[in-house]
């Protein structure tokens, strides 16, 4: 475990470190992204910060190299050889596409020949574990297209929920660490194999995120672009396909009713469940499935009345409370241990749903004494409290976007910068 620690840090300081002389370099060679009407910031900004955690993670796979603990990871196979190649290639498109706009069909041709070097190096499912069914063992035929479909899928689930400053990066950190201690415990129990790359793969994914995060969270200094997007998703492609698809069956063990293979469609819901809303909101228009536009789940939340900050924090928890759900059982295998995430759970539910504009409705309307309040708005002044704290005005970009700023008495007045 002290070998993990010490590459997760070597990832984070690197990537953290890195970014400042990135930033200068895409000012430079104008990696710039403007502001227009479907982005929320608010000033041009430096983008491809996915190359610091690029050389985050060759820095960190560097001294992994270096430390007795990893040594059967390194000389018994191929496999890290391939991420490290297939992840520059996917790092490639990503920078390519940030610099000059590629079309839809190539990047996604550029994402298939990275799957095509894992595969070309073994870094496939073999067979996995279907509830109810048994375990699938998959041909040779097959492997590859699984392959191409899971980093694909991995790529743009993550591209498409980078929408808001630091949003990405703060997810793939907590499913990256979740991920972690699963397959970990995986290979303590005896259910995966301790020559497994997902655990070093999964921690040092983590750590080139929670370097990159201070420079990316809200108000963000660069962006991470397509160039670390696309490179975060082919890392948890890797990590969880040699995971999900090679863990052997352990009788007994309740956490295995899902099967390992699903526990990443649960750490990584929010970006999933928003691929798959993007993805049948876009067929129904008829409009091409990468057709931008402002339905996104992080829009939304905005479009309900939650500021920046507090939408990416809103999302943050629900990753995390999706990844506790499903770690918990692991190391407790126990049902009561569960309770403080289906509390957790309801508690960011209600967080979400009663945003600011039920707020104002609760607060601003004024009520003769013999009218009865009704039973939502009771509920709404019990929960939840209006903001009573100073908020920057609209357009200033240093502070939240706030659709309602101050409350004062029961009339809620919003500042508009003129």
């Amino acid at each position: 475990m002290f070998g993990y620690l010490i590459v997760l840090t070597v990832s984070a300081v690197v990537s953290y470190a890195a970014t400042f002389l990135n930033r200068r370099l895409a000012f430079r060679f104008k990696a710039v992204v403007e502001p227009d009407e479907r982005r929320v910031h608010q000033h041009p900004t430096a983008t491809i910060g996915g190359v610091s955690m690029y050389f985050g993670f060759l820095a960190a796979l560097g001294v992994a190299y270096l430390l007795p603990e990893f040594n059967k990871l390194f000389r018994g196979s191929s496999e890290l050889l391939g991420v490290l190649l297939a992840g520059t290639v996917m790092f490639l498109v990503g920078l390519v596409d940030d610099f000059r706009e590629v079309s839809a069909p190539a990047k996604v041709a550029g994402q298939v020949l990275a799957a095509s070097v894992l595969t070309f190096f073994g870094v496939t499912m073999f067979y996995f574990k279907v509830p109810f069914a048994g375990v699938v063992v998959l041909s040779s035929s097959i492997t590859p297209l699984l392959t191409a479909v899971w980093v694909v899928a991995m790529a743009n689930a993550i591209n498409l929920i980078d929408g808001l400053d630091g949003l990405a990066s703060g997810i793939v950190a907590i499913a990256a660490g979740s991920f972690f201690l699963y397959s970990n415990r995986l290979v303590d129990l005896g259910a995966l194999s301790v020559t497994s790359i997902g655990p070093l793969i999964a921690v040092i994914t983590a750590g080139v995120c929670i370097g990159f995060l201070p420079h990316n969270f809200h108000p963000a200094k660069i962006f991470m672009g397509d160039t670390g997007a696309l490179f975060l998703g082919l890392l948890m492609a890797a990590s969880t396909s040699v995971v999900g698809g090679r863990t052997t069956d352990v009788s007994g063990e309740t956490f295995f009713f899902f099967a390992p293979l699903f526990i990443p469609f649960f750490i990584l819901g929010v970006p999933m469940l928003d691929m798959a809303f993007a993805i049948i909101r876009r067929t129904a228009k008829r409009t091409g499935v990468s057709t931008p536009d402002k339905q996104h789940l992080h829009h939304r939340l905005i479009q309900m009345g939650h500021g920046h900050r507090r939408s990416v924090l809103i999302l943050w928890a629900w990753t995390a409370v999706l990844s506790g759900f499903v770690l918990t059982p692991t190391f407790t295998r126990t049902g009561n241990a569960l309770v403080p995430f289906v509390a957790a759970a309801l508690g960011v539910s209600l967080y979400t749903m009663f945003h600011p504009a039920i707020r104002d409705k609760a607060f601003s309307k004024p009520r003769k004494a013999w009218e009865r309040e009704p039973i939502w708005v009771w509920f709404a002044k019990l929960v939840i409290r209006p903001d009573r704290g100073p908020i920057d005005e609209v357009g200033d970009g240093t502070g939240e976007d706030e659709s309602l700023d101050s409350y004062s008495g029961h009339n809620a007045k919003k500042r508009v910068q003129k």
